[in-house]
């Protein structure tokens, strides 16, 4: 195994996980925003108030991606499981 390969190995981990990251913190990321602007406006500093929402919109991401979620681990693992022989010198 080369340091190319560990590094490619490494670069493709990493934007797997970004991608399936990036959308659940950005929802909870939003929601969090939208509720703490609502917040300065009416002057309620609730601190348990994002909970809930942010709860809710993660758990509502989650549900909706799932199967593209699915999707790119597959994949992921399908090429890392095809590299294997390939590995062998």
């Amino acid at each position: 195994m080369t340091s190319e390969y560990v590094l490619y190995l490494s670069r493709e981990t990493l934007s797997t996980a970004i991608l399936i990251l990036a959308p659940i913190l950005g929802a909870g990321l939003m929601v969090g925003l939208t509720v703490g602007i609502f917040q300065a406006v009416t002057q309620i500093n609730e601190m348990t108030l994002t909970f809930i929402p942010k709860m809710a919109a993660v758990g509502l991401v989650l549900m909706l991606l799932i199967p593209w979620f699915l999707d790119i681990i597959l994949t992921f693992t399908r090429e890392l499981y095809a590299q294997i022989p390939l590995m062998v010198n």
